[in-house]
């Protein structure tokens, strides 16, 4: 694992036989870029920030879920330092792989077994999918009422709970893939055009005009593909495509704004700083070290 990215084991979180633990927290800039040896259930429950996973860096709002896999990489960041008045609360979710392999056996579909065991094995990507109907934090409120306050029979309303939090999760998932399957392929073109054209200033109307799509339609792709609206994607595509320059180019950091598609610096290094938590110069700096 790379040395910069902290560990966390799972005899800090795990002291009952059931191996599950539930809290809601606040994050903040304190906790670092992190991995675990446990599978993780993490939805937003308030207020907005950014998600740093693995190599992207994901906006996120109250209604997203995100399954983050054994070994991969993560934090939460707050959209603001001032998290007294602009928090980011967080439900988590966690599972041993103990009790993965205890709900593997419980859960009757071949397809989610599998899809169990993939994610404890780090054999898929990370998923990030909206909740439909606020059926997901339903259920990790419960967990997290029947965690703080155990009664009888606590072991089995928690275990219960668990497997409806999977298929839950789980059918959530395939209907969002297979909403997307009929809009892939047009989809990825819009994907592609973004990227070679991220220089310029690019409007949803360039989109539409060269995709055939209503504005409407796209900015609805653009959700229910990548959970983003359209300029908060590009935003943050652009940043992502900065911090690739910054490592691999001996550019200043004013031709690197110009060439992702930032005509004046100083917003430049606004957005940089607001989405990353530093500098472009700290960047560069940091990961060259």
């Amino acid at each position: 694992m790379n040395a910069s990215v902290h560990l966390l084991k799972s005899e800090l979180f795990f002291n009952s036989e059931l191996q599950l633990f539930v809290n809601r927290c606040t994050e903040d800039f304190n906790l670092p870029f992190h991995a675990h040896d446990f599978l993780e259930y993490s939805y937003v429950a308030e207020g907005a920030g950014f998600h740093h996973i693995a190599q992207d860096i994901v906006p996120v709002q109250k209604g997203m879920l995100f399954v983050i896999p054994v070994g991969v990489p993560h934090v939460f960041r707050p959209s603001s330092s001032n998290v007294s008045e602009h928090p980011l609360i967080i439900y988590n979710c966690l599972f041993h792989t103990e009790l993965i392999h205890k709900l593997s056996l419980a859960i009757q579909e071949e397809d989610i077994r599998s899809h169990l065991i993939d994610l404890a094995n780090n054999e898929v990507s990370y998923i990030s999918i909206g909740d439909q109907n606020r059926q997901i934090e339903e259920l990790l409120v419960k967990l997290y009422r029947e965690t703080s306050v155990a009664g009888i029979g606590s072991s089995s309303m928690l275990f219960t709970l668990v497997c409806q939090l999977i298929v839950t999760t789980y059918r959530q998932l395939h209907q969002k893939r297979q909403g997307e399957h009929g809009h892939s392929s047009d989809f990825e073109y819009i994907l592609q055009y973004l990227n070679q054209h991220l220089g310029m200033r690019i409007r949803m109307s360039d989109l539409s005009h060269q995709s055939g799509w209503s504005e409407k339609q796209i900015g609805r792709m653009f959700l229910s593909n990548t959970g983003q609206t359209f300029s908060s994607y590009l935003q943050h595509l652009r940043i992502q495509k900065s911090r690739e320059l910054l490592k691999s180019s001996q550019h200043k950091v004013s031709l690197i704004a110009e060439l992702v598609g930032y005509r004046d610096v100083d917003t430049f290094y606004t957005v940089f700083k607001r989405i990353t938590g530093e500098t472009p110069l700290t960047y560069r700096k940091r990961s060259r070290t």
